[in-house]
């Protein structure tokens, strides 16, 4: 299979253009130095060389904070992308997997269980607002769609590229004696490695729709913290605050955890917990 992936020098496109090579698929990497999602003109072109029959899409403006200050930058990334490519997908009939995220809820202060893809969504920042109007875009126009729906990723390429919680907990344990972390919001963090498999599998049935696909289990950014530290045989004095002390710009869900048990039916496949995954993660 012809399949390009947008944002491929991304942690969690380095990681996919690694898994689908194994499986002997003429693969196609673009960077945004090669595509710019944003403009119809530079999708059509750089599409149009590569002669895709399936897209996966990994590019987005993740700045959770600054999108708060720069809403049109955050939405025409991640709701205008994507409805560039579902369109050029629609007219070229061909497959469209994008990447979404967990924070399209949140208004829901309360819960205490896993989301499934059939709950309402409700995203309190502007981020997770340009990602679920970037879904409905993606849903809308182009038939032949998978959305994921994903979480706290972190993958390899986040060493040498922006970072990522793993990488900054590393960084901050060995520069730091003490640290504050925030204990009321509950995810579960995901390595791109097991992403990228689980997109594998699911790219080769017919299942198309709304999917969450995470690790197994659940934490704070505090125990996920911890156990960074436990794993890495750092000692770290460690503060757990709530998330009004911290004071960010930008809303955070409380609970997030997503419901995986519709990907698993589908694939037959699930990603392991996410205690053991960052462990594979560190010693790689």
């Amino acid at each position: 299979m012809r399949i390009t992936v947008i944002g491929s020098q991304g942690q969690l496109g380095c990681d996919l253009m690694s898994t689908l090579s194994s499986d002997r698929h003429q693969l196609t990497g673009l960077t945004h130095q090669q595509i710019t999602i944003e403009d119809a003109d530079s999708v059509e072109s750089a599409l149009t060389e590569s002669q895709p029959e399936l897209i996966i899409n990994t590019a987005a403006y993740n700045k959770v904070d600054q999108a708060e200050s720069t809403p049109e930058v955050a939405f025409a990334t991640n709701a205008l992308g994507p409805r560039n490519l579902a369109l050029y997908c629609q007219k070229h009939k061909i497959r469209l997997v994008h990447i979404s995220t967990d924070y399209v809820f949140g208004f829901d202060s309360t819960r205490k269980s896993a989301y499934r893809e059939t709950d309402l969504p409700g995203p309190i920042s502007v981020y997770g607002q340009s990602k679920l109007a970037g879904e409905y875009f993606v849903r809308a126009i182009c038939a032949q769609h998978f959305v994921i729906r994903t979480c706290g990723l972190y993958g390899t390429a986040g060493k040498s590229g922006n970072g990522n919680f793993v990488e900054t907990m590393l960084r901050l344990g060995q520069e730091r004696d003490e640290l504050s972390i925030i204990n009321d919001q509950y995810c579960t963090p995901t390595s791109t490695l097991d992403l990228s498999a689980a997109i594998k599998n699911l790219i080769q049935t017919d299942r198309l729709g709304l999917y969450h696909v995470t690790n197994e289990g659940q934490t704070t950014w505090f125990e996920f913290a911890q156990t960074i530290f436990d794993f890495a045989g750092l000692t770290v004095k460690m503060n757990p605050i709530l998330t009004e002390q911290y004071n960010a710009p930008a809303e955070r869900p409380r609970f997030s955890v997503l419901d995986c048990a519709q990907f698993k039916k589908v694939t037959g496949f699930s990603l392991p917990h996410w205690k053991e995954a960052l462990q594979t993660y560190l010693e790689s």
